[in-house]
């Protein structure tokens, strides 16, 4: 699962295995913005893993699997050209320490070396909570959008493949009424996998996952891939550990094969 984390191989990232164990993964990065500068003064990364097999989480759905920095679903069983999702920005809730989340939909990097997404995001810088917007296509860098993110905004993101090496990202923030639609390109992407994720950014100075900010429960509905309901493409379900085992987060089952809910446990 490929977002921003970050690891000692180029080209790796997440950590894939069952809820009891874990498996390597493949990776991307974010940026530093002008107006955040919380952000770390290192390469951000988005998470990727090894969506090979179905892995059974001990008493969860018989596709389940683990990730050090990805909650959510992911379909990775064939070719996806559009992947798209509606969520409210959570609240983040800060004491004293950075912490970071986001929220997002994207094709590739759930087994895969590239990623291509849209979403939001909630950062602490101490105690203060910074909410803001971004897009990737990586391996080039994030880029933020300016415009302003309040918790409780209604977003709308979508992902298109739309041939060759074309695609089409959308984030609307329908609360405040601005939107972005942004046409880009990207070479050798395998649309091998299409995820409505909630993640732990990266890196610590050792190169390690950030904490995990504290957000309010976030539900992700409207999920569809190639156009018809998540849940029709026998999705992953994705549970955020720690370096134990223990569940960072935890992630509903399917509401309607569209919606889930991810509610925060902890940071580390």
């Amino acid at each position: 699962m490929l977002r921003r984390w970050c690891i000692p191989l180029a080209g790796l990232g997440i950590v894939l295995g069952s809820v009891a164990a874990a498996g390597t993964a493949s990776a991307a990065p974010a940026t530093q913005h002008a107006t955040h500068l919380i952000r770390p003064a290192v390469k951000l990364i988005r998470p990727v893993g090894h969506g090979t097999r179905p892995l059974v989480a001990h008493g969860g759905p018989a596709n389940a699997a683990s990730s050090t920095n990805w909650s959510g679903y992911a379909a990775a069983s064939g070719t996806y050209k559009s992947v798209s999702a509606t969520w409210n920005e959570p609240t983040g809730t800060c004491s004293g320490s950075a912490k970071y989340s986001s929220f997002w939909v994207g094709l590739d990097g759930y087994n895969s070396s590239t990623v291509e997404q849209t979403g939001s995001e909630v950062d602490c810088s101490g105690s203060t909570p910074q909410y803001y917007s971004w897009y990737e296509m990586y391996p080039a860098y994030p880029v933020n959008f300016s415009n302003p993110v309040s918790p409780g905004d209604k977003f709308y993101g979508s992902v298109t493949f739309n041939g060759g090496s074309s695609y089409t990202l959308v984030l609307k923030d329908t609360t405040k009424g601005w939107s972005h639609t942004i046409n880009a390109s990207l070479s050798g992407a395998a649309n091998s996998s299409a995820e409505v994720i909630a993640e732990a950014p990266c890196c610590t100075a050792s190169g390690g996952i950030l904490p995990l900010a504290h957000f309010s429960p976030v539900t992700f509905s409207s999920a569809t891939v190639n156009g018809s309901a998540i849940g029709n493409f026998s999705p992953t379900q994705v549970i955020m550990v720690d370096s134990s085992g223990r569940a960072k987060d935890s992630v509903s089952s399917l509401s309607g094969g569209n919606s889930f809910k991810v509610t925060w446990l902890r940071s580390n």
